[in-house]
């Protein structure tokens, strides 16, 4: 979001400043509280020397992302290219507000160039690229930037896998096809649990649990993919995006989902056997690995079936046993017959 006003001019004296700030989040993160902290400390650093003019204030925006890529950032890098800008200087709350790695390395070039300056607080004044002791500082700023990210991530991604491994937990996120989410008890957390929050867990979704039943009994008899999803859709059964419209807002037409013919469709063989587990990780889908500006979005992959976390013992009640998962997931052997569906008994 970009919050700014008509420009002001300049007092005699007081350079005019454009003020950057961000918030990485908008569950966990007042967005008004965080760009008052921000703004507050900006405006102690530039104290009586400038006067913040305009504003630009990122939403929901991970710092690990360039700034060519974030909303606020990349229009703000347009508006330093003009001659008629209304500002001169540009000013950050906090550098991990605006920076990671070397992008602020990256950042200064484009300043310079166009007559620009920056104000950070760590520095305590304007930054200059040609100070060692900048440099230095700078580095070590983008370093210990990207360790927080890094070390958050690491930390929340053990304890779930922990979480799914040991305790069998629900992790959140849409139930699979052919479960609803129910009252599993008290929060674990006793936080959480005063506050009147309580657990959930998996229980059989009483529309779509038979189907996903019959889509295993039709595949062990023998039926493909392709003759599965045929065979739903001909019933009339609602898919995945069709039978939760609500949880499924991202799809083009919500509510009018068919099954697919893709194999490895989770609509098709997604895990049924009672078990939580993690299955998936995000990765940055860049063009040059390791250079985050060629990033073409953030996009989640399978892993490795032997990097899979699965829970130690059936935490929610199974729609198909374990050994019919697993002979479900190579190509059955036809047998004679085969079972009806329950809809429309073909």
């Amino acid at each position: 979001m970009r919050s700014r006003g008509r420009p002001t001019p300049a007092r005699a004296g007081r350079i005019r400043v454009a003020f950057y700030g961000r918030t990485s989040t908008t569950d966990y993160q007042d967005e008004a509280s965080s760009r008052r902290w921000q703004l507050d400390n900006a405006t102690d650093l530039i104290g009586d020397r400038g006067l913040i003019v305009a504003e630009f204030f990122d939403v929901g925006w991970s710092r690990k992302v360039p700034w060519s890529l974030r909303p606020e950032p990349s229009r703000l890098l347009a508006e330093i290219a003009q001659v008629d800008r209304p500002f001169d200087a540009v000013v950050v709350g906090e550098y991990e507000r605006a920076f990671e790695g070397g992008q602020l390395q990256a950042l200064l070039p484009v300043l310079r160039r166009h007559g620009v300056v920056l104000w950070l607080p760590e520095f305590g004044d304007v930054v200059d690229e040609a100070d060692p002791v900048h440099q230095a500082v700078s580095l070590l700023l983008g370093c210990e930037s990207r360790r927080e990210v890094l070390r958050a991530r690491f930390r929340s991604t053990a304890a779930m896998r922990a979480q799914a491994r040991d305790q069998g937990r629900h992790l959140g996120g849409r139930p699979p096809y052919g479960y609803r989410l129910v009252d599993g008890g008290p929060h674990p957390n006793r936080a959480h649990a005063r506050w009147g929050r309580r657990q959930h867990r998996l229980g059989p979704d009483p529309v779509s649990a038979p189907v996903v039943r019959w889509i295993f009994a039709r595949r062990l008899a023998g039926g493909s993919a392709a003759a599965t999803a045929r065979a739903l859709n001909e019933c009339g059964v609602r898919s995945p995006s069709g039978h939760d419209p609500e949880r499924n807002r991202h799809r083009s037409r919500p509510g009018v989902g068919r099954f697919t013919r893709w194999p490895k469709s989770s609509r098709i063989r997604d895990t049924r056997v009672g078990r939580c587990g993690i299955g998936s990780a995000p990765t940055t889908n860049e063009t040059r690995p390791g250079d985050k500006r060629s990033s073409r979005g953030a996009i989640r992959r399978w892993n490795p079936k032997d990097e899979w976390v699965i829970s130690t013992w059936i935490v929610h009640p199974p729609l198909v046993s374990e050994t019919d998962f697993i002979r479900a997931q190579s190509d059955p052997g036809a047998t004679a017959g085969g079972p009806r569906c329950p809809l429309c008994s073909q």
